[in-house]
């Protein structure tokens, strides 16, 4: 085996055997994972000259990846984020490269030694409680379109789940008993949680499907959203639901932001947070996988909390208020306020 079909046999048994199946990642992952090697490739091929029949691991220097991850950033208007992203998958592949070529370990811990870079915090944007009650009242659910959103925009803020999720769910995927409503979500890392839904949501779903020719039958695979075409939900989908009736609901640029589905997440997650739910709880609800990351998007992001409580606090311990300001504050000449006080 020439030095350039090792590479691409390797790179090849990692995509199609070690993710999907050894590893058991979604599709999505997968393919964001094949993503990133499609563009390294590309960058070889570009800025290398080395055509992706010419790859080898020889060519595989931290230099080569510096450099890679600059362009996706510069030519490709990647964020930092997706740069991370796109590091991590390429990580991945060198930690299993290490078991498969251990005379390799030593350029493979210098590559693992490739920094991820830090960027500013994102704000995270949601909508307030007033805000969600009119965009979910939005959709004219006496005509069948307009049920199926209003299922689709009040499942999609009551669950909170992550757009592919949603995309992904099936028939079967709800149970509709008042009370006890739930709906089953196969999220990343190919893990299940099961997520309340509230009584209010379960009866508009349950309408829906009644109303829904397709979904009267007894195939439990089916999807659970179906499009004018007759086939699953897409994001831009999903995305144009949204942008539609938030169109109807404010003016524009009344938000600041664009409502995308991870908006309707994010605001579901700040909702609970206002209503004083355990972090913990809203941790597993969301499927998050570790508690540091509902801590950063919802709670060091709430500002709105953080004013209420110092303004509680604020009140409790200092006489008057806000309204009742300390005499020195009254009089702008603080030397003439001094020469008062004898």
């Amino acid at each position: 085996m020439s030095k350039y079909q090792e590479f691409a046999m390797i790179l090849s048994k990692y995509l199609t055997d070690y993710l999907p199946i050894q590893k058991n990642l979604s599709r999505n992952t997968v393919l964001s994972y094949r993503n990133t090697f499609t563009l390294f490739l590309t960058f070889m091929d570009q800025n290398k000259s080395v055509s992706p029949e010419k790859m080898e691991f020889r060519l595989l220097t931290v230099q080569c990846i510096q450099e890679f991850l600059l362009w996706i950033e510069n030519a490709k208007n990647c964020s930092i984020s997706t740069r991370n992203q796109r590091l991590a998958a390429i990580h991945s592949f060198v930690r299993y490269v290490m078991f498969i070529r251990p005379d390799m370990l030593s350029e493979c811990q210098q590559l693992l030694g490739i920094n991820y870079k830090k960027g500013p915090q994102g704000i995270i944007h949601y909508l307030s409680e007033k805000q969600t009650k009119m965009l979910l009242a939005e959709p004219d659910t006496s005509k069948p379109n307009g049920l199926r959103d209003a299922a689709m925009l009040s499942l999609l803020y009551d669950s909170a789940v992550r757009v592919q999720e949603f995309i992904d769910l099936n028939k079967n995927d709800i149970h509709l008993s008042l009370g006890t409503g739930t709906l089953t979500v196969i999220g990343k890392g190919r893990k299940t949680r099961q997520v309340p839904i509230m009584d209010n949501t379960a009866k508009l779903v349950g309408n829906y499907i009644k109303t829904n020719i397709r979904l009267r039958n007894d195939k439990s695979e089916e999807a659970l959203f179906i499009s004018h075409t007759g086939n699953r939900f897409t994001r831009p989908g999903i995305t144009h639901v949204l942008k539609k009736y938030c169109s109807l609901t404010f003016k524009a640029d009344e938000l600041g932001f664009p409502v995308t589905p991870h908006v309707m997440r994010h605001s579901k997650g700040m909702h609970m947070l206002h209503a004083g739910i355990n972090i913990y709880y809203i941790k597993e609800f969301l499927g998050h996988s570790d508690l540091s990351t509902t801590e950063r998007y919802y709670v060091r992001a709430d500002t709105e909390m953080k004013r209420k409580a110092l303004q509680k606090m604020q009140d409790d311990l200092i006489p008057g208020g806000t309204t009742d300001l300390p005499a020195w504050k009254k009089n702008s000449d603080l030397l003439a306020w001094l020469k008062s006080l004898g």
